[in-house]
């Protein structure tokens, strides 16, 4: 995402180069420059958002996975409690 960034960067910079003294076309260009940058810093963002919403995903997975399984290992000893209880 970086490099496709610095590529746009480096385009517009050449497009301004190119421009020389007309300056409604600079602005164009720095406008369309400031543009390209915002959306990539929010694709950047998003990015990181998705990784982080998969990280708790991944964290209540386990969290989950741990109750289940100690709720079945106190549901066990409960019914060996009971079988227990009975045969006395």
């Amino acid at each position: 995402m970086k490099k496709i960034a610095l590529t746009l960067v480096a385009v517009s910079a050449l497009g301004l180069a190119a421009c020389g003294g007309n300056t409604a076309a600079n602005n164009t260009t720095a406008n369309e420059t400031d543009a390209m940058n915002a959306a990539t810093d929010t694709l950047e963002n998003a990015s990181a958002d998705v990784q982080n919403a998969a990280g708790n995903v991944n964290d209540a997975a386990a969290n989950l996975t741990d109750a289940t399984t100690g709720a079945a290992a106190n549901a066990s000893a409960d019914v060996g409690n009971a079988v227990s209880n009975e045969t006395k």
